[in-house]
């Protein structure tokens, strides 16, 4: 027998035991995805949108589409990358998924 199916007989079969139980584990099921999934996820999003807000002209970025390039110009709502030498793009300020990769 696993856990689970000691735990979900663990209640009497006519009584609300069994519920409570079932309610207990869905708590429990919530508590851990949303400290183990949900809480990380944020902070990263936050951590990202910190790094994004504070770039300046010669960073390294990375772009939601992998491409990496150095910032050129920053506008209020997108950022000129030099790409390769002579190859610049113009990308919007919430496709870049990194600032200065490699030097956390």
């Amino acid at each position: 027998m696993t856990f689970l199916n000691v735990f979900f007989m663990m209640g009497s079969p006519g009584g609300d035991d069994g519920a409570l139980i079932n309610l207990l584990f869905l708590g429990a099921l919530f508590f851990v995805f949303y400290f183990f999934i949900i809480r990380p996820q944020s902070k990263r999003q936050k951590e990202i949108q910190k790094k994004v807000e504070e770039m300046k002209k010669g960073d390294k970025v990375v772009t939601g589409g992998g491409l990496i390039g150095t910032v050129n110009t920053i506008d209020e709502e997108t950022v000129l990358l030099e790409i390769d030498s002579g190859v610049k793009a113009r990308f919007q300020k919430g496709s870049i998924t990194d600032v200065n990769p490699g030097k956390n």
